[in-house]
């Protein structure tokens, strides 16, 4: 390599390595993403309203969907817990948390987006409120029976219920924008169902770590569980979760700690950097493998000349009946046990496209074949033609036969 080279390669690397210090000790950015798992202690995580909730009281774990915790034979009564920037549930699942609600239990949502589906059966109507001071959007959070300010230390955006009805809707809590009273708009509602309570909460972000464990924020918390029977049993949803409970790659360990990533991407420069300028040296030539040629066609033919040869047509239309119900089955999901069902023509006939005349024709044909002891050339053609052209009845069975 030319001297002028090796200086200009030497004084990359000593930059890659520059670059590589500055960046590992660099401190780390604040991580804003929404979690909302007990077990994360970013600031959208909420490990410090679990462990602290669960220091009080017992606290059950559910990581299936609602849908399958609510079919179990003995459902269990209590709390359904639900925290998340969104939850939507399916309508099928809706009915089930609704059922379970109307039995004398209680359910209670907070989210940032609520499905419309549950809105709509709750009759209430919610939207997105942005009152930007200093391009800022932080509501303040009042509940009914506190009526303490608790200020949000960062910009969000406030979902709100705007129709509620006093008759159905109890108001606990609202978002607050100015000092006016006029601009106190409702985020946490109690809607009875049946024999049971579904409480709705739009602000999320009031049970996070960043809020709660600022200038006693905590007390919004608790003044909201206070709302719960404690003596019902409480399940938190883990199901509906931003933030991931357990990571099954081996890299989020080594990309978790700044020192060992690093040295990941270190030993990754340095692998491609000794393929570049190593591989042209080292690399054998690398031989050419030829396929394998797929024979199944000419195996299929030889067989076929063998029965022809023998004249075993009867064999021959056997085994062509036989592919010709696997196909049936396989391409139409249709059970072959009884052939002359009119049920299963009729099926059959509607999804393959072809006439119930022509179907019944052809499953004629077949079960005549069937038990017949001696079969003729001619009536082995016969058959063939007839199941082609039932497979492809568009081009009047002009495919691959």
């Amino acid at each position: 390599m030319h001297r002028g080279w090796k200086i200009g390669f030497g004084i990359f690397i000593l930059v890659i390595l520059a670059l590589t210090f500055l960046e590992a000790n660099e401190p780390e950015p604040l991580n804003m993403t929404p979690s909302y798992s007990g077990k994360d202690k970013i600031p959208l995580g909420t490990y410090a309203f679990f462990e602290s909730w669960k220091a009080t009281r017992e606290v059950e774990e559910i990581s299936q969907p609602p849908f399958e915790f609510l079919a179990e034979e003995e459902t269990p009564a209590g709390i359904y817990f639900f925290l998340n920037d969104y939850v939507v549930f399916d309508e099928s699942e809706l009915n089930k948390v609704l059922e379970w609600v109307s039995r004398g239990n209680t359910a209670f949502i907070s989210a940032g987006y609520i499905g419309k589906n549950l809105l709509d059966t709750l009759n209430l109507e919610a939207h997105t409120d942005l009152r930007n001071t200093d391009f800022k959007s932080r509501p303040g959070l009042e509940i009914k029976n506190n009526r303490e300010n608790f200020k949000l230390n960062f910009d969000i955006e406030a979902l709100v219920f705007t129709e509620t009805d006093s008759l159905e809707h109890e108001i606990l809590g609202t978002a607050v924008f100015t000092d006016e009273a006029s601009d106190e708009k409702p985020n946490f509602v109690k809607t009875g169902f049946g024999n049971g309570d579904i409480f709705l909460h739009s602000t999320p972000e009031a049970f996070s770590n960043y809020f709660l464990l600022r200038n006693g924020n905590h007390n919004y918390a608790e003044t909201v569980l206070g709302y719960f029977n404690p003596e019902q049993n409480v399940y938190w949803d883990n199901y509906y979760k931003s933030g991931k409970s357990f990571y099954s790659s081996p890299l989020y360990y080594l990309l978790g700690n700044k020192q060992l990533k690093w040295a990941y991407y270190l030993v990754i420069l340095a692998s491609v950097l000794y393929i570049i300028f190593q591989g042209k040296r080292l690399q054998r030539p690398i031989p050419i493998v030829n396929a394998l040629s797929n024979k199944t066609y000419e195996y299929a033919q030889t067989i076929s000349h063998l029965y022809l040869e023998q004249n075993r047509y009867r064999e021959l239309s056997i085994k062509k009946i036989e592919l010709f119900l696997e196909y049936i089955r396989n391409q139409f999901r249709l059970p072959t046990g009884d052939l002359n069902n009119i049920e299963f023509q009729e099926k059959l006939a509607s999804r393959s496209e072809n006439s119930k005349a022509k179907t019944r024709k052809l499953f004629s044909k077949i079960e005549q074949l069937k038990v017949q002891e001696q079969i003729s050339k001619e009536e082995f053609l016969e058959l063939s033609r007839a199941i082609t052209t039932f497979k492809d009845p568009k081009n009047g069975g002009t495919g691959n036969q």
